[in-house]
């Protein structure tokens, strides 16, 4: 290309090749998630096939339970813990919750089909029933609900719902009731399967239990799983033979 003609060019054109990689926002990262336990028999699913633990399932697979419990683990460090009857599907920064419940601790980000949930390292459970509603309960730190329809943002500021308190959303992102969470529902769920028979610790226990002593008392917490004691085996004495001399 001669020099007029370079003159002749654009100026943004010119300066294209140096600025697109400032432009250009990379793609979200598919989501990943490692199957930690399964409690409660053997009834979790990554498709449609039985799960093992420490498989890894990779978006866009669905993770399911039937009569099972079960504990991922993020590659962030955050987990969730599927409740019995439950289907989730793993996306591109979130998770997409159909049906039954999970307890997240970390920093993981969430939906349903009717709203997002953005997160900075916390403790909340998600919920979807079958006719599409959901509730979101925040048992420590807060989470920013955006409104979703058809899985598009609607464009409606989010609701940061704080700890200690819960909403309810319509499948089509409506809020329905911005409620607080009583010391029944703090016991509920921390005495309920989401919490029971589960030996992997949460991430962000320590947080969960100093917010529940100083804003929830009288609320009894889960004891964490016992860890168990090494065995130190014991040294054997050697026998030593006397001779005899007769």
């Amino acid at each position: 290309m001669s020099r007029r003609s370079l003159r002749l060019l654009p100026l943004w054109l010119l300066l294209a090749p140096f600025m697109a990689p400032a432009m250009v926002s990379p793609a979200r990262a598919a989501e990943s998630a490692v199957i930690q336990e399964i409690l409660d028999g053997n009834q979790m699913f990554v498709d449609s096939r039985q799960a093992k633990v420490k498989q890894k399932a990779t978006a866009p697979q669905q993770v399911s339970t039937q009569n099972s419990r079960g504990q991922l683990g993020f590659p962030g460090g955050a987990v969730g813990r599927i409740n019995r009857f439950s289907r989730m599907r793993l996306g591109q920064g979130c998770f997409l919750l159909d049906k039954g419940q999970v307890l997240v601790s970390g920093r993981q980000s969430g939906c349903t089909r009717s709203a997002r949930l953005s997160v900075r390292g916390t403790n909340y459970v998600l919920e979807v029933d079958d006719n599409g509603e959901s509730q979101l309960s925040v048992l420590e730190g807060e989470v920013a609900v955006e409104p979703l329809k058809d899985g598009e943002p609607t464009g409606k500021p989010p609701t940061t719902v704080q700890a200690g308190q819960k909403v309810r959303l319509s499948p089509e992102g409506v809020i329905l009731a911005l409620l607080g969470l009583t010391s029944a529902d703090y016991t509920t769920i921390l005495q309920g399967p989401l919490f029971e028979g589960f030996l992997l610790p949460l991430p962000n226990y320590g947080a969960l239990e100093s917010y529940i002593r100083a804003k929830v008392p009288g609320v009894t917490l889960p004891s964490l799983p016992a860890v168990p004691t090494p065995v130190v085996p014991t040294p054997s004495v050697p026998r030593f033979s006397v001779p005899r001399l007769f």
